[in-house]
């Protein structure tokens, strides 16, 4: 009874694939599955873009957390660093992001954190509001990244 079921169900699917292939020519349904797989292959590379520029302004957030904690404790050599890594990072995520308010906005908050990184290498201090304004840009740009 078992290999009659399963001959049926061979012979069914079999039948349904021939006359679909037959109503269908062979050119139509290459085309449709080449452009099933393009899609796929978009929506991959879109997703995986995006994950990779929240890693980076995770990434210069946590630098900058690290700066201003540095600050903290006194230590104006390692901020300065810290804040380094993080406008390297928003750099990153630049080179990668199209041209549109989004990346006007990183080039500004790299500027704002370049200019922080050169006042803590000389020695000056740097106010908390500052580290706090960076950021907040920065959980900004990684909400409207959604």
């Amino acid at each position: 009874m078992l290999r009659f079921l399963g001959m049926l169900v061979l012979l069914t699917t079999s039948f349904t694939l021939g006359f679909y292939i037959g109503r269908h020519s062979i050119g139509e349904l290459t085309k449709t599955v080449t452009d099933l797989s393009r899609n796929v292959v978009d929506t991959t590379l879109s997703f995986e873009r995006n994950l990779r520029g929240r890693q980076e302004l995770v990434d210069a957030k946590a630098q900058v957390i690290q700066a201003k904690s540095d600050v903290l404790d006194r230590n104006f050599g390692n901020a300065a660093k810290a804040l380094g890594e993080a406008a390297d990072d928003l750099e990153r995520l630049t080179q990668t992001e199209p041209a549109t308010d989004r990346r006007a906005r990183l080039t500004s908050l790299i500027a704002k954190t370049r200019a922080s990184q050169q006042e803590l290498a000389s020695g000056k201090t740097v106010p908390r509001a500052r580290f706090d304004e960076i950021q907040k840009e920065l959980d900004a740009l990684a909400e409207r990244g959604k």
